[in-house]
């Protein structure tokens, strides 16, 4: 691991980190969604008459739900959709997730969260979702983790993942924080592009059906397979960012 944290600080041209906050994904991080969301997507564009391909929607994770449908427009009807198709078919999409979520927060990830507050680092959300079911039931379940001083959602880009602007947002939102002073968790292919863009070290974890190369190829430095799995290696993580010199 130590030779990834020096490639990172080499190629970005850094001396060392300056690590003072963890940025965080949420569906497929903190929350086991993805499977909701998966399925609520699909069911949608069932309805609608449009086909997707096989984990189009684990692939296009972290997209905002406009362009979502936009592509599956364009491959479908090679025409773009309008706003007023996006928002029926978004609006039938937050139906569904609202019938199948279960709200369930993914394993280890309120002990990921407690171990980087307790370290005095500042825990970040940026997420593409849009979905208030999710957004508003942070404070329940991550209590003390976020406030809107501190989240990026949908509806504060302009752009959304793979575009940086999202990460880019969560810096400013972190204190004006330079790229070498965050790193964020992701398990999207977009996601993981998007913090990479805005030249921040990314680790992933693979909580859904992609193999790990997607991820890999995306920019993800390291991926581990669980929270968990995250979680035990934390303390390592944030021992070579605080010692790393180059």
């Amino acid at each position: 691991m130590n030779k990834l944290f020096i490639n990172y600080l080499k190629t970005k041209r850094w001396m060392h980190f300056d690590l003072k906050a963890v940025i965080f994904d949420m569906d497929g991080v903190l929350y086991d969604s993805m499977p909701a969301h998966d399925l609520s997507w699909r069911e949608a564009m069932d309805e609608f008459g449009l086909k997707y391909l096989p984990n189009e929607f684990f692939l296009q994770e972290g997209r905002l739900g406009h362009a979502t449908i936009n592509a599956i427009f364009q491959r479908n009807l090679n025409r773009e959709s309008t706003s007023e198709e996006e928002e029926k078919i978004y609006a039938r999409k937050s139906e569904l997730f609202r019938q199948y979520n279960n709200d369930e927060t993914m394993p280890g990830a309120r002990e990921t969260l407690e171990y980087v507050q307790q370290e005095g680092l500042i825990p970040i959300l940026v997420t593409g979702s849009g979905q208030p079911t999710l957004l508003d039931r942070l404070a329940t379940h991550f209590p003390g983790a976020f406030t809107p001083d501190t989240m990026v959602t949908a509806f504060n880009v302009k752009q959304g993942k793979p575009h940086p602007e999202p990460f880019l947002k969560g810096l400013e939102m972190g204190g004006n924080l330079q790229p070498n002073q965050a790193i964020v968790i992701e398990n999207a292919p977009l996601g993981i592009e998007a913090a990479v863009k805005a030249g921040i070290f990314t680790i992933a974890v693979n909580t859904g059906p992609l193999d790990d190369s997607v991820l890999k190829d995306a920019g993800a430095s390291i991926v581990f397979h669980s929270m968990p799995e995250l979680t035990a290696a934390m303390p390592e993580i944030l021992h070579l960012t605080r010692t790393i010199r180059v």
